[in-house]
């Protein structure tokens, strides 16, 4: 497997340093966060878009992910979701980035067969427009369908090739899933798997990996057993928990304890 990290642990941060640490402490690729207040977004004009991805290649570091905040199950009209979508999409073809992510983030006003419905929907018609691009949409395990058997419901209504799940393994964990259940859910769809640490269910201030609760033994034993030979990328969620230890003193750490797992596990 391959490791990257989410530049969610490090909000804000220049290219040139995001891709200083990756290649300093031997991560594979970035996962990067799109959003308006970062240096890559959907906002990028052509030159800074090759720039950008030019970066990225001559420093041996691939671009994972695009991570945005469309939120596909959403109650709305459905043509602002699209929007959004077709443009992180957009982005990440110039990128040259085989992922995007995107939430669920269906409503209370719904019932769960109104938001699986709307999602899949959406997905399927965003899917089309990613098979031009040769780009996939993952749909992560996160909010109103945080284990792989919610997130099941709503790939099983797309069925195409081009939509696929991000499997977080905090919040499937959070739903009460253990990690081979979850696993045997999403493996035919799976992307990509988003590992991190927290001290309990009742709080989930980031911690380095290893220093918390989270299975991440059993996760990547799961993946190991069936062969499985993607990526792992940590997200660190220091743009929402300002006061933790900031991710560039523990990269180097957290990438030992990965290692030390897949070593273990195989």
């Amino acid at each position: 497997m391959k490791l990257a990290f989410s530049t969610l642990g490090v909000p804000g941060l220049p290219l040139a340093d995001v891709l200083g640490l990756a290649t300093a402490h031997g991560y594979h690729g970035v996962e990067l966060r799109t959003h308006p207040e970062e240096p890559v977004h959907p906002g990028l004009g052509p030159a800074e878009r090759a720039d950008a991805a030019a970066r990225f290649n001559a420093a041996g570091v691939q671009i994972l992910g695009l991570a945005g905040y469309s939120r596909v199950a959403a109650p709305g009209e459905d043509e602002p979701v699209l929007t959004e979508i077709r443009a992180l999409l957009d982005l990440a073809r110039d990128l040259g980035a085989p992922f995007v992510r995107v939430f669920p983030g269906g409503g209370t006003e719904q019932s769960p067969q109104e938001a699986d419905a709307t999602a899949a929907r959406r997905l399927g018609t965003a899917a089309e427009y990613a098979a031009d691009l040769d780009v996939r949409i993952l749909l992560e395990t996160h909010d109103s369908h945080r284990t792989g058997a919610d997130a099941m419901r709503i790939l099983g209504l797309v069925g195409h090739r081009q939509v696929g799940a991000l499997w977080d393994v905090m919040h499937t964990w959070l739903g009460g899933e253990q990690p081979a259940e979850s696993y045997a859910a999403l493996s035919p769809h799976l992307g990509y798997v988003q590992v991190k640490d927290i001290a309990s269910a009742d709080d989930t201030t980031p911690l380095p990996l290893g220093a918390g609760v989270l299975p991440l033994a059993d996760c990547v034993e799961v993946l190991s057993r069936h062969g499985w030979d993607g990526w792992l990328c940590w997200e660190y969620e220091k743009r929402w928990y300002d006061a933790v230890t900031p991710l560039a003193e523990i990269l180097g750490a957290g990438r030992e304890h990965m290692t030390r797992l897949l070593t273990e596990s195989a």
